[in-house]
């Protein structure tokens, strides 16, 4: 891991501005934090199942649950990046603002075309933030939290761009949006800290999807009905926490999400042909 994702890991921000002169085009994966992008130049921007060729300044949102990557198309692009966690609005009254936002969810806009006035204006904001992540005032992260959102307050003030609705191998990119989402479900670390979403329909709502429409894409892509996958991450979490943990049956079968030990029991035996105790007691 590099500095740079350890230190932002450890205070959950970070603010900087964009290299001024690129000679080669650059990709932007997904990360592990909402980023919020403001940039000049241009670029295509592929997000969960849509596609976005921006030309000019545009405020970009990034969400860590949906896949986007960033092809930069130009040599000369400018602006400014902020990566936050979820976490370090957490202490924020106004956190909430985060789920809420249209910006950050998969049918959302997670574009917004911005004039000369307001590229000035939000360039404003996030030199501010540079200035604070700098400093040594004692209470920067609350103020850089104010900055976040501001930024969003002047986002829902601002029309979305157009023509982003360009769906492109539309069952493939949700199915990669499902996907990632599931495998971030695990691995479980603590027993009071339980599986939160089990079932298709918990997916699609978190993605702001129909749960049939995700269903068709993910069977499409791979073969096998959403609830399929579901399952088998659900059942190899529940034997490597048999094998690995000294969590007891009725602490296992809560961590996954289960009302009562007896649906585990039931569920687990259907899966495997085992109950959880046999099995465990074979893999010592």
């Amino acid at each position: 891991m590099s500095p740079f994702n350890t230190e932002l890991k450890l205070k959950g921000f970070n603010v900087y501005e964009l290299e001024s002169d690129g000679e080669a085009t650059r990709f932007y994966s997904r990360k592990d934090f909402y980023k919020v992008c403001l940039t000049t130049g241009k670029s295509i921007i592929h997000y969960a199942d849509r596609s976005f060729e921006a030309e000019g300044t545009v405020l970009f949102f990034g969400n860590p649950h949906i896949p986007y990557s960033w092809e930069t198309v130009s040599t000369t692009y400018v602006g400014y990046t902020c990566l936050f966690s979820e976490a370090f609005l957490s202490t924020f009254e106004r956190a909430d603002m985060l789920h809420q936002s249209p910006f950050f969810k998969v049918g959302g806009t997670p574009i917004l075309r911005i004039t000369e006035q307001q590229r000035v204006f939000l360039n404003g904001l996030f030199q501010q933030m540079i200035t604070e992540q700098n400093s040594d005032y004692a209470f920067k992260d609350d103020l850089i939290r104010n900055y976040i959102n501001l930024i969003l307050h002047e986002a829902m003030k601002l029309q979305p761009a157009e023509n982003l609705g360009q769906h492109q191998n539309a069952a493939s990119r949700i199915t990669a949006v499902f996907m990632e989402l599931l495998e971030r479900q695990f691995p479980i670390e603590r027993p009071d800290a339980p599986l939160q979403l089990r079932t298709a329909q918990d997916y699609a709502q978190n993605l702001s999807l129909h749960v049939n429409y995700l269903n068709r894409a993910v069977k499409e892509v791979t073969g096998k009905p959403t609830s399929s996958h579901i399952a088998e991450h659900i059942i190899a979490e529940a034997k490597a926490l048999l094998q690995h943990t000294t969590w007891n049956v009725a602490d296992i079968a809560y961590a996954l999400g289960f009302e009562y030990p007896s649906y585990f029991n039931n569920y687990f035996k259907r899966m495997t042909g085992k109950n959880p105790s046999a099995y465990r007691a074979e893999a010592v």
